[in-house]
């Protein structure tokens, strides 16, 4: 009888092992995000600017398509999401919870990166 008491205490450990080994690794995880959290905005910010940039060039100097433009972004780029506001000829590009730049066309200057305040006084 001493021997199923034991083995029935052993058998319903297993499942408390597995709720601390879940709870480890959530730990870990949100403790990698937090470390790398930095790294991955200022990659954000980078790759929008360069979006913003590469495509209010070809839409307002070289005179394609968004659509087109999209193309001529490095492979990866699949995250940063445009939009064109055409009557202020500028490019907003977008990571989603993370960064966001915009780049107008001026006259005489070619497409350029917009400070935070403009984009503020634009919208």
């Amino acid at each position: 009888m001493a021997t199923r008491i034991i083995s029935a205490m052993q058998g319903g450990g297993g499942h408390s092992k597995a709720k601390w080994v879940l709870l480890a690794l959530l730990v870990l995880i949100v403790a990698v995000l937090i470390y790398a959290w930095p790294t991955m905005r200022a990659y954000s910010q980078t790759g929008a600017a360069y979006s913003a940039r590469v495509v209010c060039s070809c839409r307002y100097i070289g005179g394609r398509g968004l659509d087109d433009c999209e193309k001529d972004l490095e492979p990866g780029m699949q995250i940063v999401s445009l939009s064109e506001a055409a009557n202020a000829k500028r490019i907003d590009a977008t990571v989603p919870l993370m960064a966001s730049e915009a780049a107008e066309f001026r006259e005489g200057f070619g497409c350029v990166l917009m400070t935070e305040k403009a984009r503020e006084a634009a919208r």
